[in-house]
């Protein structure tokens, strides 16, 4: 029998402890900040009601328990993930991964850059990931093992150097190429470790995250693997797909896909994309997207507690005996 598996990805903004320091420009939240924080969340996580998620923004894995433990439906899920290296010069949230499922084995941060990816000379942390993607190997039912990466990449947040500011046009224009660069050399790193992991394990692949950028945007598409060239009969093997397009249910007048306001715009720059195994498209399908949903009806209403992300929601479902599905 088909069976439906849901994935969802969620950038919680800033969950920290109370007290705790993050930046310059941020004030500590307070207990009562933490409480309305940590409860709207896990009311959140309960709304979604995904078998598999992937989070942004943890800077205190034990705050992630704390919300999971007030939760209906994730006390007893599976939760993965490392807090902040206390020896980087700068604190930086990490990623997470709670799932419902049963995980293969331990999962594993991955901080170093591939072989032969590297930041330009000068740059800071010129060879690892401001916010290393984490790798967990979920089973799902009937199956066996799929690899789930969760990312978080660079900002569009300037990347000032000694003391600069917007104030200078040139000087503002400078600090944002920083950052797309870091977001790009992020991306092309994080193509390279997921075509690693297809060449080598052949497992279904799917990426949770904030990747700071639109799905046509270019550090996207290279994620996704788009352009590349391949052998007759496997030009799918590689690639990643945009759940949202090849989604089952197209309904263009009831999603309003975006999931964060930046300066007034609304866009999707957080997403869910999958390989060849759950587009219905490729020989070797074991399942197919039914439909992605964005839960943002928080951001128009600019609540303190709540995330400044909507959550994406894709619902799998996976082929049984019946459907012929043929499994590479």
């Amino acid at each position: 029998m088909p069976q439906e598996i849901r994935f969802a990805t969620f950038n919680v903004y800033n969950l920290a402890p109370p007290g705790a320091k993050l930046y310059d420009n941020l004030e500590p939240l307070t207990a009562e900040q933490y409480e309305a924080k940590i409860s709207w969340t896990a009311r959140q996580l309960d709304l979604l009601d995904a078998d598999v998620i992937g989070f942004q923004e943890i800077f205190s894995q034990a705050a992630l328990r704390e919300v999971l433990s007030r939760t209906r439906t994730y006390r007893d899920a599976h939760h993965a993930g490392f807090d902040p290296d206390p020896a980087l010069e700068r604190l930086t949230p990490n990623v997470a991964l709670v799932s419902r499922l049963p995980l293969a084995g331990p999962a594993a941060a991955c901080a170093a850059f591939p072989d032969g990816v590297t930041m330009p000379p000068g740059s800071r942390d010129a060879e690892r990931f401001a916010r290393p993607p984490l790798h967990a190997q979920v089973i799902l039912p009937g199956q066996g093992a799929i690899d789930v990466l969760v990312v978080h990449l660079k900002s569009r947040r300037p990347d000032y150097r000694n003391g600069d500011s917007a104030d200078d046009p040139l000087l503002y224009a400078m600090a944002n190429l920083r950052s797309l660069i870091r977001r790009g050399t992020e991306a092309v790193a994080l193509r390279v470790l997921l075509t690693q992991l297809g060449r080598s394990a052949r497992r279904p692949r799917i990426v949770l995250g904030d990747f700071n950028d639109v799905a046509d945007a270019v550090t996207t598409t290279i994620v996704l693997g788009a352009g590349a060239s391949y052998d007759p009969g496997n030009e799918l093997a590689d690639r990643l797909f945009d759940s949202n397009q090849i989604q089952l249910r197209q309904d263009q007048l009831r999603h309003i896909g975006y999931s964060h306001i930046h300066e007034g715009h609304a866009m999707t720059i957080d997403h869910i994309l999958v390989s060849e195994e759950f587009n219905p498209a490729s020989r070797f399908a074991i399942g197919e997207v039914l439909e992605v949903t964005y839960l943002n009806d928080h951001l128009a209403q600019q609540r303190p507690e709540a995330s400044d992300h909507g959550q994406v929601l894709a619902r799998i479902r996976l082929y049984g005996a019946r459907d012929g599905a043929c499994v590479a």
